[in-house]
């Protein structure tokens, strides 16, 4: 049985940060690819960052510089450490796990960034 449990989220004020984790299970974590999306209400889900197996990094032009992902195989944990937080980064954010058609998603935690 596959999981993606994510944790971290909550509220922060502008300018703030937050390490958000996603801890896998149930897959060979070490060759997926791993991916962290957000929703915002009334948007559609949208790609944030993501890792490849081997290391390479993708960001949305709206994080770039703010936020970094990171993968630890050890642990079958994704990061995504966010920086400089604005209120337009206010979503539910999603771990996703791809590998060739095995295609796997976490429950999503809240990030409300708010005065």
């Amino acid at each position: 049985q596959v999981q993606l449990v994510e944790s971290g989220g909550g509220l922060v004020q502008p300018g703030g940060s937050l390490r958000l984790s996603c801890a896998a299970s149930g897959i060979i974590f070490s060759i997926y690819a791993m991916g962290w999306y957000r929703q915002a209400p009334g948007k559609q889900r949208e790609l944030v960052a993501s890792i490849t197996n081997y290391g390479r990094t993708y960001y949305a032009d709206s994080v770039k510089g703010r936020f970094t992902i990171s993968r630890d195989n050890g642990k079958n944990t994704v990061y995504l450490q966010t920086n400089s937080l604005k209120p337009e980064d206010t979503a539910v954010y999603f771990c996703n796990a791809v590998h060739h058609d095995n295609n796997y998603w976490g429950q999503g935690t809240q990030v409300t960034v708010s005065s």
